[in-house]
């Protein structure tokens, strides 16, 4: 087994509790982590055998444009994109963090990490 991770995608999105959150919209990064048999592209280098990376990413930017009020529903949205899209991966951790949340002060960012 081996895993992949794509690490701090940075995504413009509109999830929030609040009304001006979904019209203003805000910087997010998404984490993903899933493990995978990498015994057959580790030996044909061949992207066809490979969980593609790209296709991660894809999901990830689909799943962030449609609008949630939870960081959790997001991060279940992905994992269960994944899931349906790829056979053969497991332990698939999802972390979604909103950049500078209207939390009322200094705050870098807040983050839901789901696993599956």
């Amino acid at each position: 087994m081996g895993t992949i991770e794509l690490e701090d995608i940075e995504l413009y999105a509109y999830h929030g509790c609040f009304k001006e959150e979904q019209i203003v919209g805000n910087y997010f990064n998404v984490n993903i982590s899933l493990q995978a048999d990498c015994s057959t592209p580790s030996k044909s280098d061949n992207i066809k055998d490979a969980v593609n990376y790209q296709r991660i990413y894809d999901i990830a930017k689909e799943q962030m444009a449609i609008t949630s009020h939870l960081l959790e529903h997001v991060a279940q949205r992905i994992i269960d994109a994944l899931y349906n899209e790829f056979s053969g991966i497991s332990n698939v951790k999802v972390k979604v963090s909103k950049k500078n949340p209207p939390l009322g002060g200094q705050l870098h960012r807040v983050s839901v990490t789901l696993t599956k």
